[in-house]
C-alpha cells in the first residue's frame, strides 16, 4: 500500500485553519459570556421561608460574575439543601429584575436527647441538627438501638401527614409524642393502618386528649379527662 504524504505547507495550512477556528469559538463563547453578563446580570438574591438557615450561605455558594444564563439552578439548590436545617428548596430567575430568589423549606427538631455523652436534636426525617431551633423539647434517653428505634416511629408518624410537634418520651413501652397538641402512644410496629385512622379520629374526637397506637391493628381513644397511664380498649 502507498503511503501518502503531506507536504509541509500544507500542514502548516491545516494547523492554522484550525487553530483559527479555535480562537474564533473562544472569541465567541467569551462575547457570549459577557452579553450575558450584561443583558441578564445577577442583581441580587432574596432568601425566603428561612429561619435558621443563614442568607451568607446562599451568597457564598452564588458564583461571582454570574448571569442569569449561566447560573445552574440545581447547583445552588444542592448547595443549600447540604445544610442540615434545609429539607427543600427552590430556587427562581426574575428576569425583569434579575434576582435570584430561593425559597427554603427547613427542618424542625422534635427530639432531643443525650447520646455517647453529647446532646443531640434529630428532625422527623432522622437528620442530625445542630441544635434545638428554639424548639422546646424534653429530654428523651437514647442509646443506639433506641434511637434507630425512635427514629423509625416518628418517621412514620411524619410521613402519615399528622402535625408531629415533639417527643416527650421513650422507654419499654413505646414512644410518646405530641402530634397537634394533644398525646400520641406507639410502638415499634405501629401499622400504616393505623396511622392512617388517626387522622380521622382525632379530628372526630377534637376533646380526647391522648390516643393510644401501641396495640397491633387498634387506636384506642382515650376519654376525656383521663390520663395516658388510664387507657381503654
Amino acid at each position: 500500500m502507498a503511503r501518502r504524504h503531506v507536504s509541509l505547507p500544507r500542514l502548516r495550512k491545516s494547523l492554522l485553519s484550525l487553530a483559527a477556528s479555535l480562537a474564533a469559538a473562544a472569541l465567541a463563547a467569551l462575547a457570549a459570556y459577557g452579553g450575558s453578563c450584561l443583558f441578564y446580570p445577577v442583581t441580587g438574591l432574596e432568601v425566603e421561608g428561612a429561619r435558621m438557615f443563614p442568607e451568607r450561605e446562599a451568597w457564598r455558594a452564588l458564583p461571582d460574575r454570574v448571569s442569569l444564563l449561566s447560573l445552574d439552578a440545581t447547583t445552588l439548590k444542592r448547595e443549600v439543601e447540604a445544610n442540615p436545617w434545609v429539607k427543600d428548596a427552590k430556587v427562581l430567575k426574575n428576569w425583569d429584575s434579575g434576582i435570584v430568589t430561593v425559597e427554603v423549606e427547613e427542618r424542625r427538631a422534635v427530639l432531643k436527647g443525650t447520646l455517647d455523652g453529647r446532646e443531640v436534636f434529630y428532625a422527623a426525617d432522622g437528620t442530625e441538627l445542630p441544635g434545638s431551633g428554639g424548639a422546646r423539647l424534653a429530654w428523651v434517653g437514647l442509646d443506639g438501638g433506641r434511637l434507630e428505634e425512635v427514629l423509625g416511629i416518628v418517621g412514620a408518624l411524619e410521613d402519615s401527614g399528622v402535625g408531629l410537634e415533639a417527643v416527650s418520651g421513650a422507654d419499654a413501652s413505646g414512644v410518646a409524642a405530641t402530634v397537634e397538641g394533644r398525646r400520641v402512644l406507639l410502638s415499634s410496629d405501629v401499622g400504616e393502618g393505623q396511622l392512617r385512622a388517626l387522622k380521622g379520629l382525632m379530628q372526630e374526637h377534637p376533646e380526647a386528649p391522648y390516643f393510644d397506637l401501641r396495640s397491633p391493628e387498634r387506636v384506642v381513644v382515650g376519654p376525656t379527662g383521663a390520663s395516658a397511664g388510664e387507657t381503654e380498649g
